[in-house]
């Protein structure tokens, strides 16, 4: 069992730069593809970005592309998700989530492949 807990979510200007964090309880992260999705207000949970266990498999959104960049620290448990140059349109709940491998690059896309999510934070950007 993993539990994932999230932090850095709030309030920003747009193109300010904004981190998120989810820390990882209960298992080491090295063997686990980890993503971020996000969801906005009557819309479906989107994909965001995701990185594999090895670090080798790094899918964006085409929304967030160039902006965003996602990285893993195995030694402190911990997925980050680094957000520049936001837009109000990146207004959403944000959630990471964790699943085994081993599994294909391409379906780190696709939230049902995932088994562990973490709270969400909830970031805002003000025009």
């Amino acid at each position: 069992q993993v539990q994932l807990v999230q932090s850095g979510g709030r309030l920003v200007q747009a193109g300010d730069s904004l981190r998120l964090s989810c820390a990882a309880s209960g298992r080491p992260l090295s063997t686990y593809d980890m993503g971020w999705f996000r969801q906005a207000p009557g819309q479906e949970r989107e994909f965001v970005a995701a990185i594999s266990w090895f670090g080798g498999g790094t899918p964006y959104g085409d929304s967030v592309k160039g902006r965003f960049t996602i990285s893993r620290d195995n030694a402190k448990n911990t997925v980050y998700l680094q957000m520049n140059s936001l837009k109000p349109e990146d207004t959403a709940d944000y959630y990471c989530a964790a699943r085994r491998g081993p599994d294909t690059v391409q379906s780190l896309r696709f939230k049902s492949t995932y088994d562990y999510w973490g709270q969400g934070t909830q970031v805002t950007v003000s025009s």
